[in-house]
């Protein structure tokens, strides 16, 4: 009981505590020069299953937004603002908030439940380019802060590793690795993941794909999607994006339709 007063404890001054650790490292960044890449066109992990494979620039402050319809079984349920918090602390590192998203299902009366789920928060380390090929690494924890029905109720890691290659001058191709291990009926359930798309330049602010991806927990069936989708650069900075995923196996949604808008701003600039 001790243990779990003092975990509470912990939550309960969380987000001061995330708001110091940006504070600090603000101030550090600062004497880092940031600020030279600042012109570079907005990257995001949005709207793919693949995470992006390179960092926010340094000093820059970015933000990914959407919202997803999930169709199952004829239950609808939405979840927004899906935001994930981006901040370029160094030219090859960014640190990451994933804030918790709302659920909202149509119909509770068939036990499913309203609330936040978890929040998440990790880094990226750019290791790339490497033989041609961006490549990164992202370690993060998801912290027990969501709805009781919701939350996995317990602090679970997970590990990606994106990579991305131009192929010509209007397609790339990337994918993603990763493994996780969140709390499933309060044990540990080992999730593999692997992804790969294709994506294709129509026009410059102008691009669509096509996604693979696919889940392998130790417990439970394989989980495969496939997930088409385009994204449209409003300016360098901003981004707008529409997907739509299908399910390929028992164990996924029928179905999930979302639209995203994303934009980043220079907190530090270059001195």
């Amino acid at each position: 009981m001790a243990g779990k007063a003092i975990i509470l404890s912990m939550l309960r001054f969380a987000p001061g505590l995330i708001f110091l650790t940006i504070g600090a490292v603000t101030h550090y960044a600062g004497a880092q020069k940031c600020g030279s890449d600042a012109q570079s066109t907005i990257a995001t992990d949005r709207p793919q299953f693949t995470s992006s494979s390179v960092v926010v620039p340094c000093g820059s402050l970015q933000f990914e937004n959407g919202f997803l319809v999930t169709g199952n079984g004829g239950q609808q349920t939405t979840d927004f603002p899906e935001t994930s918090v981006r901040f370029g602390v160094l030219h090859r590192t960014e640190l990451r908030l994933g804030v918790p998203d709302y659920f909202y299902n149509f119909d509770t009366g068939a036990g499913f439940t309203n609330g936040f789920g978890d929040m998440n928060v990790g880094f990226k380390q750019q290791l790339g380019p490497l033989a041609k090929f961006d490549v990164s690494i992202i370690p993060s924890v998801s912290l027990p802060t969501g709805a009781h029905l919701i939350s996995s109720h317990g602090y679970d890691p997970t590990v990606q590793l994106p990579w991305s290659r131009a192929l010509a001058k209007s397609w790339t191709i990337a994918g993603m690795f990763s493994v996780s291990w969140p709390t499933q009926s309060g044990r540990r359930n080992r999730t593999g993941q692997a992804s790969m798309y294709f994506d294709r330049q129509l026009t410059a602010p102008w691009d669509a794909y096509v996604e693979y991806s696919g889940s392998f927990p130790e417990r439970g069936g394989p989980q495969h999607y496939i997930n088409t989708g385009t994204s449209y650069k409003l300016s360098p900075r901003q981004q707008l994006d529409f997907h739509v995923i299908f399910g390929l196996s028992a164990a996924t949604p029928d179905y999930q339709i979302g639209l995203g808008y994303s934009f980043r701003i220079q907190a530090i600039h270059a001195k």
